[in-house]
């Protein structure tokens, strides 16, 4: 094989389209699938690619040192795209140690296996990489400058504030998940600032599309509506977050993974500001059509709950950077995304209704043992 690469978290939302992009891109490349299979885990997410001759797959916790030393020398790893991670805000507030324990000691535990391994080889780091997905929440929050009322006449940017997260702003993360990302950057890059060891950190906005575990917004919400449950929303849902359709993050990947510039952060946003009441509004207009319902039939689900603690007003990504020096850009306009979204979780209830029921959890435990 031309290259190896362990890709953690890669049954997981992102990660599942990141395995199945190199998979089917880079035959030459075998990709070692690395995931725990917590709730978030699901190997249905990569049904398409599992008997793939450049595929594996190992059933492992990053946190497990021993276990990732082994994991390099056993597949000759040349490269690490690190996305596991424990990423859902409200159960980092109940569980702050579960977060840190996976996004900070499962992150070091995974640059020490590297930097053991790779520094034995004649080569050392000549060609080796060790990429870190992180987050736009280390930033902190943005605040709502601009005039409310003007949605038609401008563009989000103009509408929601002048100010965006760039690669220099200052961490300031305001809950225990976007600390603990922030911990784990910090220690990425210190790896190389230390060791010399090759790495790189992208920070992206909201993801959504298909295979997203639905205790996020978005397939949460298609859930709901479909089965006419309540559509929970924080304060007034005029929380603002820039939407990015997650192939296009994939992409954005694969790119910066192959002419990426070591030690660089990159960040990757969608330019696709939405006011969560807004975008909710969108998702029960197209569910409602989609089933053949009036649209806007279950605008009435919407039930305004009490605000999340530490909940940030505005994240708003400036990718600028990306686009400037390796021509990346989002592909889909979000009316496009939303709707190719809506349609792949209608399409797929049994994907749905397995993971809400928690099959899933006992069909695969079933299948695939601890190494």
């Amino acid at each position: 094989m031309k290259r190896n690469i362990i890709i953690t978290g890669g049954a997981g939302f992102i990660g599942s389209h990141v395995v199945r992009l190199f998979v089917n891109k880079y035959p030459d490349y075998r990709i070692i699938c690395v995931d725990k299979l917590t709730y978030a885990g699901n190997l249905a997410n990569l049904a398409d690619v599992e008997d793939k001759p450049n595929y594996a797959f190992v059933k492992a916790d990053i946190c497990d040192y021993d276990l990732m030393c082994r994991l390099m020398r056993e597949y000759e790893v040349d490269s690490i795209i690190h996305l596991a991670a424990e990423s859902h805000v409200d159960r980092s507030i109940k569980d702050p140690f579960t977060f840190a324990r996976t996004n900070v000691m499962g992150t070091l535990s995974l640059l020490q296996a590297a930097k053991v391994y790779w520094e034995s080889l004649p080569e050392k780091y000549e060609g080796k990489l060790f990429y870190h997905i992180s987050t736009d929440e280390v930033y902190g929050a943005l605040e709502l400058t601009c005039p409310e009322g003007r949605k038609d006449e401008v563009s989000a940017h103009e509408v929601y504030g002048d100010e965006f997260f760039v690669e220099t702003t200052k961490y300031n993360p305001h809950s225990p998940y976007s600390a603990s990302k922030a911990s784990s950057d910090h220690f990425v890059r210190a790896y190389h600032d230390t060791y010399g060891m090759p790495t790189l950190v992208t920070n992206c906005s909201n993801n959504y599309g298909p295979y997203q575990f639905p205790e996020k917004l978005i397939p949460l919400f298609i859930n709901n509506i479909r089965h006419r449950k309540p559509l929970p929303v924080y304060g007034k849902g005029e929380n603002v977050r820039d939407w990015l359709f997650v192939e296009d993050h994939a992409r954005a990947i694969d790119l910066i993974f192959h002419r990426g510039n070591v030690a660089e952060t990159y960040n990757i946003g969608g330019f696709n500001e939405w006011k969560n009441i807004d975008i909710i509004k969108v998702i029960i207009n197209t569910v409602d059509r989609l089933l053949g319902r009036k649209e806007g039939e279950d605008l009435d689900l919407i039930t305004f709950v009490t605000d999340r603690a530490g909940h940030d007003l505005r994240y708003a990504i400036d990718s600028r950077k990306l686009k400037n020096e390796l021509g990346w850009e989002p592909s889909l306009q979000f009316e496009e995304g939303i709707e190719r979204t809506v349609r792949w979780y209608l399409d797929n209830q049994e994907w749905m209704d397995r993971i809400t029921s928690g099959e899933y959890e006992k069909y695969y435990e079933s299948m695939y043992k601890n190494r």
